[in-house]
C-alpha cells in the first residue's frame, strides 16, 4: 500500500530549490521495462496489491494477473504492454486471462482479437482493422483447398469493457468459425507491423503482445499536495485522488520545488464511469477532437499559492480571533468560576453566622476541653456520605429534621441529622444541642462527633446506633429479637443511669426535656442509649427550674410543667415514668381504645390499675411470663411514684437508678446482698453509698455485666 502523506509538508512559495533525495528506494527498471508508480517493486513502492510488479531475472510480472510485462509505455492511454498467451478454442480447458477484482481491463482502442487455423472465408477490407467487424485473411491459396490457413480478425467495440478472453470468445462466438484452433488478444500496432507483413507470426504458439487498460489520459493537472487525499511511494512520486474517478498522477517527486504536483489527469475505466461526462471539481472540459473531451486546469502553480497564502491568511486571521475568542471565553469562565467560588464562600459565611457559628464558638470556647470534641464537617464530606442526601439513606423523621445514615471517608458509619429549615429563632435551639452534647460523656449517651454550620440548614453528625429505637421493639413485636423482661429491666436501668448523670454528674445540670421510647435507641449490643438533645437545657447548680414555653410529646410532658411553664429535674422523672409504663404495658402513651370508658392515657390507666390492685391485668404478656411477682411490683412502683402528679413527692432519677439496681440485686439472691453489703462503709453511724466514692454497684445476673451508676462530684454523697 502506498504512503499517504497529505499534510506531511508546510507549503509556501519559494524561488530556492528544495533539497531532493540522493538515492532511489524502489527500482526504476527491471530488465529495459520501466517502472512507474503508482506500479512498484517491493513494499512502499506501489499504490496497492493490484499494482504490484515482481521482478524474476529481469523480467517484470504483474503479481495481481501474472502476466509479464512487455512494455511499460503510460501516455497517452495510460495501458500496458503485456504478453498475452494463446486460447485453445478447441479443447476442453480453454486457457485464458481473468482481469476480474484487478484494476485492469483489456483495451478496445489499442487491441484486437485474432482467431488461427480457420478454414472460412471472410470480406472486407484487409487494411481496415479500425471497423468493429471481423475479417478474414487467407495465409495459404485457397484453390488447393488446404484447411486452416485462414484467419479471422476482429475489432473490439469501444462501449464495451471486457474482464476475460472468455467473454470476448463469446461475443464473437457466431463470426469464429467451430474449426478455428487459438485465439489471441492482440496489440494492433503490433498487428500492423509484424502480422500482415508476417502472417505465419501467429503459428508459433507464443504469446502475443497485448494492452491492457487502467486509466484513460484525459489532460493535465495542477494540485498542491495537501489539496486531496494523496498517496505515495517511498520515492515521494504520488498520485491524488481529485474525485472517486479521477487521479492525478504527479511526474514530479514531493520533494521538488514549491512542493506542487503537474501530471496527467486520468479517468478510471474499470468502474464503469462515463470518462467523457464532465471534468472533476476546479478543471474545464474541452473537445480534442470528435471523439475525445479533454480536461485542463485552469489555475497555474501561483493562482494556487496566491490562493493559498490567502486562505493561509485568513486561517491565521482565524486562528488568531478563534484562540482570541477561546481565551476570552476562558477568561470569563474562570471569572465567573472565581466570583461564583466567592459567592460561595460569603454564602457560607452567611450560612455560617444565620446558624450560630459565632454562638457555637462562644459557647464552646466557654468549656475548655470540649472544643476538641466536636469537629466542624464540611459541606462537601456530608454530601459525599450520603449519596447527596439520597432518601434510601433515611433512618428516621421528625420534628426536629431527617436523619440519613451515611459514611465518612474513612469508612466510619454516622447518622447524620439535618435540621429542617428554621427561622433565626430557632437557631439556639440547635446550638444548645451542640453545646449540651459535646459536655456530655456517658456510655448510655449518643456520641456527638461533629457539626456543619455552612449550610443552609445545620447539620449534626452523631455516631451511628445500628439497632433502632426502643419504641420499636416495645411496639413493633419483633419476632427474631423479643425485647425479654431482664432486657427491658437493663435498658430503664440504662436510661436512669443516663438521665441521673444528666441531673447530677455532668458539669452543668442538664434537663433533657423529651424523654420517650422513640428517643431511645439501641446499640449493636441492645445497650440504651438517649438521644434527640434539641429542646435540652442547662441550668446552673443553684437553679431548680427552668421557665420555658411548653415543649415535648404529649402523653410524656409533665402536667405540671404543662401548667406552670416551670420546667424541673422532676419533669424528666414524670417522662422517665411513661417510658417505665410503656415497659410493663407495651401499651403507648395515647392508648388506641375504642372503649370511651377506658383511660386513653397510659399514665392514667396504670396508675388507676395500681389503685384498684389490677397491675397484673394490664401488665405485657411477656413481662408476665418471665418476671418474678416480687421484681415487677417493685419495678411498678417506682413507675408510680415517677409518675406522682405533685413533683416534689417524685424520686430523683439518682434515686429511681439505685432503687432499680436495688430491685435487681434483691432478685439475684442474698450471696448478691452480702457481697454488695460488705462493699458499703460506715462512718460515724451513717451508711455511705458506694456510689458517692467512684464505685459502682455490679450484679452477678447475666444481663447486667456492666451496670454502673456513676459519680455525683458536685452532690452530697449521702444515700
Amino acid at each position: 500500500m502506498g504512503l499517504m502523506k497529505s499534510g506531511r509538508y508546510t507549503f509556501q512559495i519559494s524561488f530556492l530549490l528544495l533539497p531532493i533525495k540522493a538515492s532511489t528506494l524502489c527500482p526504476r527498471f527491471c530488465g529495459n521495462v520501466s517502472i512507474k508508480y503508482p506500479f512498484g517493486i517491493g513494499d512502499g513502492c506501489y499504490m496497492d496489491k493490484g499494482f504490484e510488479v515482481t521482478c524474476d531475472n529481469g523480467k517484470p510480472y504483474l503479481s495481481s494477473i501474472s502476466l509479464e510485462l512487455s512494455e511499460g509505455f503510460y501516455y497517452p492511454s495510460y495501458t500496458i504492454g503485456v504478453k498475452f498467451p494463446e486460447v485453445s478454442l478447441n479443447s476442453t480447458v480453454t486457457r485464458g486471462i481473468d482481469l476480474s477484482g484487478s484494476p485492469f481491463s483489456f483495451s478496445t482502442m489499442k487491441n484486437s482479437f485474432i482467431s488461427v487455423g480457420c478454414d472460412s472465408y471472410g470480406s472486407g477490407n484487409q487494411n481496415n482493422l479500425n471497423t468493429t467487424a471481423c475479417q478474414s485473411f487467407c495465409t495459404c491459396d485457397p484453390n488447393q483447398n488446404v484447411a486452416g490457413c485462414c484467419d479471422v480478425i476482429c475489432t473490439l467495440p469501444t462501449n464495451r469493457t471486457f474482464n476475460n478472453t472468455a467473454s470476448i470468445s463469446n461475443f464473437y462466438s457466431e463470426r469464429i468459425g467451430q474449426n478455428c484452433s487459438f485465439a489471441f488478444m492482440v496489440d494492433q500496432e503490433w498487428l500492423q507491423s509484424n502480422y500482415l507483413t508476417n502472417p505465419s507470426v501467429l503459428r508459433g504458439k507464443e504469446p502475443t503482445p497485448a494492452r491492457l487498460e487502467w486509466g484513460i489520459y484525459k489532460g493535465t493537472c495542477v494540485e498542491l499536495y495537501s489539496s486531496h487525499n494523496t498517496s505515495c511511494n517511498a520515492d515521494d512520486y504520488c498520485i491524488i485522488q481529485l474525485s472517486s474517478n479521477h487521479i492525478c498522477v504527479c511526474d514530479n517527486q514531493m520533494s521538488d520545488r514549491f512542493q506542487g504536483c503537474t501530471g496527467d489527469l486520468i479517468c478510471n475505466t474499470k468502474s464503469g464511469y462515463n470518462c467523457s461526462a464532465k471534468c472533476p471539481a476546479g478543471y474545464t472540459s474541452y473537445s480534442y477532437d470528435s471523439q475525445d473531451t479533454r480536461c485542463y486546469s485552469s489555475r497555474s502553480f501561483t493562482d494556487i499559492w496566491i490562493k493559498k497564502s490567502r486562505v493561509k491568511l485568513f486561517t491565521i486571521i482565524g486562528c488568531c480571533a478563534g484562540l482570541g475568542t477561546l481565551l476570552l471565553v476562558i477568561g470569563i469562565w474562570w471569572l465567573y468560576k472565581l466570583i461564583k467560588r466567592r459567592k460561595a464562600i460569603k454564602l457560607k459565611q452567611k450560612f455560617f453566622k444565620r446558624n450560630g457559628g459565632l454562638l457555637l464558638q462562644q459557647q464552646l470556647s466557654s468549656n475548655e476541653g470540649n472544643i476538641e470534641k466536636t469537629r466542624l464537617f464540611t459541606s462537601k464530606e456530608l454530601v459525599k456520605a450520603t449519596d447527596n442526601y439520597n432518601a434510601n439513606r433515611i433512618l428516621g423523621q421528625g420534628g426536629q429534621g431527617t436523619v440519613y445514615k451515611g459514611m465518612l471517608a474513612d469508612g466510619k458509619i454516622v447518622a447524620i441529622k439535618k435540621s429542617k429549615v428554621v427561622d433565626e429563632s430557632k437557631v439556639e435551639e440547635f446550638i444548645n444541642e451542640v453545646v449540651i452534647i459535646s459536655q456530655i460523656n456517658h456510655r448510655n449517651v449518643v456520641q456527638l462527633l461533629g457539626c456543619c454550620l455552612e449550610t443552609e440548614v445545620p447539620i449534626l453528625v452523631y455516631e451511628f446506633i445500628p439497632n433502632g429505637t426502643l419504641f420499636q421493639y416495645i411496639h413493633d413485636h419483633n419476632e427474631e429479637f423479643p425485647i425479654t423482661w431482664e432486657l427491658r429491666r437493663r435498658i430503664a436501668i440504662e436510661v436512669a443511669e443516663a438521665l441521673s448523670y444528666l441531673h447530677s454528674a455532668a458539669s452543668i445540670p442538664i434537663y433533657h426535656r423529651d424523654i420517650k421510647s422513640t428517643n431511645i435507641l439501641l446499640d449493636d449490643k441492645y445497650r440504651a442509649k438517649v438521644s434527640d438533645f434539641g429542646t435540652s437545657r442547662s441550668v446552673t447548680i443553684d437553679q431548680t427550674h427552668l421557665t420555658t414555653q411548653v415543649q415535648g410529646t404529649f402523653g410524656y410532658v409533665d402536667p405540671e410543667y404543662f401548667q406552670s411553664s416551670q420546667f424541673t429535674d422532676k419533669s424528666d422523672v414524670y417522662s422517665f415514668g411513661v417510658v417505665l409504663a410503656e415497659l410493663l404495658t407495651g401499651q403507648k402513651p395515647i392508648r388506641s381504645t375504642n372503649d370511651f370508658e377506658e383511660d386513653r392515657s397510659l399514665v392514667t390507666y396504670f396508675l388507676r390499675a395500681m389503685e384498684e390492685n389490677s397491675l397484673f391485668k394490664i401488665l405485657d404478656a411477656r413481662v408476665l411470663k418471665e418476671g418474678e411477682k416480687e421484681e415487677i411490683m417493685s419495678v411498678a412502683d417506682v413507675t408510680r411514684r415517677c409518675l406522682n402528679l405533685n413533683g416534689k413527692k417524685r424520686p430523683t432519677m439518682r434515686e429511681v437508678a439505685f432503687e432499680l439496681v436495688g430491685n435487681i440485686r434483691a432478685s439475684n439472691g442474698a450471696s448478691v446482698l452480702q457481697q454488695n453489703y460488705d462493699e458499703i462503709d460506715f462512718v460515724d453511724n451513717e451508711i455511705t453509698c458506694p456510689y458517692a466514692t467512684g464505685s459502682s454497684l455490679s450484679s452477678t445476673g447475666s444481663f447486667l455485666n456492666s451496670v454502673t451508676l456513676d459519680v455525683d462530684p458536685l452532690i452530697s454523697k449521702k444515700c
